[in-house]
C-alpha cells in the first residue's frame, strides 16, 4: 500500500510544474547524480531515493518561499534529464522494495549482494556524499538538501581554520571515505601524538574492511601500516585474515595488501602469502593481483614463496608475453636469485629469444635479462639474434631489443652488429637509404659506447 501511495505521489509531483522547475535546478543534479546512470537498479537500505526525492523537492519549497531565487538553474548544456521526465523510462534508476545493489567483494562488506556490479564500479559511479550514505556514515537530511555531517562540510568550506585530528572524534570514518577528509587524516597520522593516533584507530578499527576497499579510505589504512604502532599494525593485519585474496583481486584493496607485505611482521607476512596458494596463476594474469604477486616475490623470503615460482616454471614463455605476466617474470629475474630457479627461467627464455623479443610485452623481458642479466645470458641473446639484425631493426618491438643489444653487448658483439647492419656480412642485404632508416642508425649511433671509435666511424661514413 504504501509503495503505491509513493507511485502515485511520484506521479503527481511530475504533473506539478514547480516540481519540473526543480528537476532542473542544480540541488536536484548534484544530489541525485547517482542516478542517471540507467545500466543498474539501486537502493539504500533505509531510505528510497523517491524519499529522498521527495524530502529534496520539500525543502526546495521551502527554501524558495524563503527567498525568489533559492534554487539556482543549471546552464543550458545540462538541462533535464530525459529518462526521469515524461515518458515511460521514467521507472529506469527508480528502486522498488527488494531491489538490490551489488555483490560483496569481502565477507561482511556494507554492499548488499543481488546485482554484478563490483564494488570497484560503485565507487567510481557514485559521488562520496552518496557513497557514504549507503554506509551510514553521514548524518541526517539536512533541509537545505546537503548530505553529510555539519562537521565534514565545516571543514571542506572553511579554509581559514586549521583542523586538528582531536576535533573530529565520532567522524573518522566519515572523513576517512572523503576526498579531503582522507587526505587530512594521513597527513595529521604522520605527526599524530599516541592519543591521537589510539582515537582514530578506534573508530576506524571496526570498518577496517569497507574502508581497505574505499577509493579514498585505503589510503588511510595504509597510512596506519606505515605510522601505527607496532601493536596496532598487527591487529590491523590480523582484519586480513581469510581476505587476502578477496582484497588482492580488488582495485583499492590490493594497495592495502602491497603495504602490509612491506611493512607487517614476518610471521604474518608469511601467513598472507599462504592464503594465495593455488590462486596464483589467477593472481598474475589480474589487474590488481599481478601487483601483490610482485610484491611477494620481493619482499617475502624465497623460501616462504617457493608455490609462487614453482607455478611458473613451463609457463614463462606464456607468461612473458602477458601484459601483467611480464611483469611478474622481470622481478623474478632480480630477486629469485636461487641457481635452480634462474636456471629453469632462463632456459624457458632462451628458447624463445627471437619471438619475445618481435612480441609487444616479451620484448620487456629480453630487454631486462640484456640489462641485468650474466654476461654468458647476453651473448646469448646476441649470437640468436644474430643474422636477423636488420630484420629485427626495423620491427616496432624488436627494435628495442637491438638498441639494448648495442648499449650492453662486448665490443666483439657490437662489431658483428653493426657490420651486419652496414651490409658487411653475407647474411643480409645492406640497409637502404631513406629516412626512416637514417633516423634508426642515428639512433643506434646514440647507443654505441664512444670507446668503439671505429664503429661510430663507420656510420657516420
Amino acid at each position: 500500500m504504501g509503495n503505491q501511495i509513493t507511485r502515485n505521489t511520484l506521479q503527481a509531483s511530475f504533473l506539478d510544474p514547480m516540481y519540473v522547475q526543480y528537476l532542473r535546478t542544480a540541488e536536484y543534479a548534484a544530489q541525485l547524480a547517482a542516478i542517471n546512470d540507467h545500466s543498474a537498479d539501486r537502493s539504500y537500505p533505509n531510505n528510497s531515493y523517491m524519499d529522498l526525492l521527495q524530502k529534496a523537492y520539500l525543502g526546495s519549497l521551502s527554501s524558495s518561499q524563503k527567498s525568489p531565487y533559492g534554487d539556482p538553474m543549471v546552464s543550458k548544456s545540462s538541462g533535464s534529464n530525459p529518462g526521469f521526465y515524461g515518458n515511460n523510462a521514467i521507472g529506469v534508476g527508480v528502486v522498488h522494495p527488494g531491489d538490490t545493489l551489488m555483490n560483496p567483494v569481502i565477507p561482511n562488506s556494507p554492499v548488499e549482494p543481488g546485482s554484478p556490479m563490483s564494488h570497484n564500479e560503485f565507487n567510481m559511479r557514485f559521488p562520496g556524499s552518496v557513497r557514504n550514505l549507503r554506509r551510514g556514515a553521514v548524518g541526517p537530511w539536512h533541509m537545505d538538501g546537503s548530505f553529510g555531517s555539519s562537521l565534514l562540510e565545516e571543514f571542506k568550506s572553511n579554509k581559514t581554520k586549521s583542523f586538528e585530528l582531536s576535533e573530529i572524534v565520532g567522524h573518522v570514518v566519515e572523513f576517512s571515505v572523503d576526498q579531503y577528509g582522507s587526505r587530512f587524516i594521513q597527513q595529521k597520522l604522520e605527526i599524530a601524538t599516541i592519543e591521537e593516533q589510539n582515537m582514530v584507530f578506534e573508530e576506524i578499527i571496526p570498518h577496517t574492511l569497507s574502508l581497505m576497499t574505499d577509493v579514498f579510505g585505503n589510503y588511510v589504512i595504509q597510512k596506519f601500516f606505515e605510522h601505527g604502532m607496532p601493536a596496532q599494525r598487527r591487529e590491523l593485519a590480523g582484519k586480513l585474515d581469510g581476505n587476502v585474496l578477496s582484497l588482492s583481486l580488488q582495485m583499492y584493496g590490493c594497495r592495502v595488501i602491497q603495504k602490509a607485505i612491506e611493512v607487517v611482521d614476518l610471521d604474518q607476512k608469511i601467513k598472507m602469502v599462504q592464503e594465495l596458494d593455488g590462486h596464483v596463476m589467477h593472481c598474475v594474469r589480474d589487474q590488481n593481483g599481478n601487483h601483490v604477486i610482485q610484491k611477494c616475490i620481493e619482499c617475502v623470503p624465497k623460501d616462504a614463496i617457493h608455490f609462487i615460482v614453482e607455478s611458473f616454471f613451463d609457463h614463462v614463455v606464456t607468461l612473458s608475453t602477458h601484459p601483467y605476466g611480464c611483469r611478474v617474470i622481470q622481478r623474478v629475474l632480480e630477486h629469485c636469485k636461487d641457481p635452480q630457479t634462474q636456471s629453469k627461467v632462463m632456459d624457458e627464455i632462451m628458447g624463445s629469444v627471437s619471438m619475445l623479443a618481435q612480441d609487444q610485452y616479451g620484448n620487456y623481458v629480453i630487454q631486462h635479462v640484456l640489462e641485468h642479466g650474466k654476461p654468458h645470458e647476453r651473448s646469448a641473446i646476441i649470437e640468436e639474434l644474430a643474422g636477423k639484425i636488420v630484420q629485427m631493426s626495423q620491427q616496432k618491438f624488436a627494435s628495442n631489443v637491438v638498441e639494448k643489444c648495442l648499449i650492453f653487448g662486448g665490443p666483439g658483439e657490437r662489431e658483428l652488429m653493426v657490420n651486419e647492419m652496414l651490409g658487411a656480412t653475407d647474411e643480409n642485404e645492406p640497409l637502404q637509404k631513406g629516412e626512416l632508416l637514417l633516423l634508426l642508425l642515428l639512433l643506434l649511433l646514440r647507443s654505441v659506447h664512444t670507446k668503439d671509435r671505429w664503429v661510430r666511424t663507420r656510420l657516420y661514413s
